[in-house]
């Protein structure tokens, strides 16, 4: 069991680099040997002590010329049923994310005179809709897929049982699945970017995700990461009860350094500790700093590989088939290399700095007047909500983009919560104040008349 060669000539096969293969192997073995990659409790500290964003101090802008924004551009968006890449979603009526990503590098470069590069690191799956998207930005210089994309790896499914690669002739695409965006790595290595980042003077890459508009290239964090002299630097915010089950930063007792720790690493008897954001209060946003000088020498110190622990996925070849193959999805995460790095850190960061869009509630708040769509491609909550974003809550109805769109945009400027079930219409001129639930139980869609409904229940 376990002959990596008809991986390797698969890979090699499908145009896969010699960095992927390397990446996928050393996750291949580690399955092979059955590693856990649990981590106890009694094996760690939580992270305390950190440095804050409110303290570090004013941004030098003349670093920018150095920095290259990296945007995690590889998603289809399939859990709000889209079919293409997550970022051309609208936020507002012809705007889309990636559209603000762009205003945002334009405006950076149009502020401090510095050539700041973006890249977006694209799957197989989002490549050719993106790049027609930024052929209006063909006069920016951010059309060309040779000076924008950095083209995110595929590898190979494992048939569960006799962990060969996966077969499905019925369609072929079946037969590979992403590597997580811990590929970012090797990607940067096999795609040739790395070196030449390096040689055009790049030294800084921020990365995060494209659907987290709140992560913005900082010339305050880029000026405290490059004074730092730290390799790797992650953005962490404050976890609240919303993120208990999600993965926290703590300390390993046997060498100090800094880690991530998702549920799946958590012994069960460890789980109560885990969710204790008291205790490890802090989760990682996937915003990630990084010294590309340094990375490169850590790469050679680690053969080429960063050692970066694997997760496995168990699934189906075919994942709308749940008869089909069992095959087995091996997977990394960018944020885990933080334990890779002596000296690696991380900064507290507000909340505002993390704002994804994950469900359709989320979108919902997005389009309404809760946030602000600055002319710079920002995009913030209200000064009058302080911080805090509403509580969206939809059925089922609602868990689909098409699903959202004949549920209308109320005002959300001064709403707490708002719950909704069943087949509902905001007209034009709803405002929702405090905290406010609809519910309709008949299969006809009811529509909402224009006013404020301020803390109340209202059955239509």
């Amino acid at each position: 069991m376990g002959n990596f060669t008809a991986f390797e000539t698969k890979m090699t096969a499908a145009g896969m680099g010699d960095a992927a293969i390397r990446a996928f192997r050393r996750n291949y073995e580690a399955l092979l040997r059955n590693e856990t990659g649990m981590i106890p409790e009694e094996t760690i500290s939580p992270a305390a002590g950190l440095a804050s964003f409110d303290e570090i101090g004013a941004g030098d802008a003349s670093l920018l010329s150095q920095a290259v924004v990296i945007k995690l551009n590889g998603g289809l968006g399939t859990s709000m049923g889209l079919q293409g890449p997550k970022s051309l979603l609208s936020v507002r009526p012809g705007v889309n994310f990636l559209d603000l990503m762009v205003r945002q590098i334009l405006d950076l470069r149009k502020s401090s005179g510095a050539s700041v590069r973006l890249l977006l690191m694209n799957s197989f799956s989002t490549s050719a809709e993106t790049l027609a998207h930024l052929e209006s930005y063909r006069a920016d210089g951010l059309a060309d897929a040779a000076e924008v994309e950095l083209m995110q790896n595929q590898i190979p499914k494992i048939e569960a049982t006799t962990f060969a690669p996966a077969e499905w002739p019925a369609d072929p695409a079946h037969e590979w699945c992403p590597p997580g965006h811990g590929d970012l790595y090797p990607a940067l290595v096999g795609s040739g970017w790395l070196d030449r980042l390096l040689a055009d003077g790049v030294k800084y890459a921020f990365v995060s995700n494209s659907d987290n508009l709140g992560a913005i290239l900082d010339p305050a964090i880029l000026s405290y990461f490059a004074q730092s002299g730290a390799p790797f630097l992650m953005e962490v915010t404050r976890r609240t009860a919303a993120d208990r089950k999600g993965g926290h930063l703590a300390l390993r007792k046997s060498d100090g350094r800094l880690l991530l720790r998702e549920v799946a690493q958590c012994p069960e008897e460890n789980l109560a500790e885990f969710q204790d954001i008291d205790r490890h209060q802090y989760f990682n946003t996937n915003s990630l700093w990084l010294r590309l000088d340094l990375l490169k020498e850590q790469l050679v110190a680690d053969s080429g590989v960063l050692p970066l622990p694997m997760i496995r996925n168990n699934k189906t070849v075919d994942p709308r088939d749940k008869k089909s193959t069992a095959v087995v999805q091996l997977e990394i995460a960018m944020g885990a290399a933080i334990e890779c790095f002596e000296g690696a850190t991380a900064l507290d960061v507000p909340r505002s700095r993390f704002a994804p869009v994950k469900t359709t509630g989320d979108l919902l708040a997005l389009r309404s007047d809760a946030y602000e769509v600055l002319e710079n491609g920002q995009v913030r909550l209200a000064a009058s909500r302080q911080g805090v974003p509403p509580t969206i809550s939809l059925s089922d109805d609602y868990k689909l983009v098409d699903q959202l769109e004949p549920l209308g945009v109320p005002s959300l400027l001064n709403c707490q919560s708002l719950k909704v079930s069943g087949a509902v219409h905001f007209a034009a001129g709803v405002v929702i104040v405090g905290n406010v639930e609809f519910k309709n139980t008949s299969a006809e869609r009811k529509t909402v008349a224009a006013g404020v409904y301020q803390d109340q229940f209202v059955e239509l």
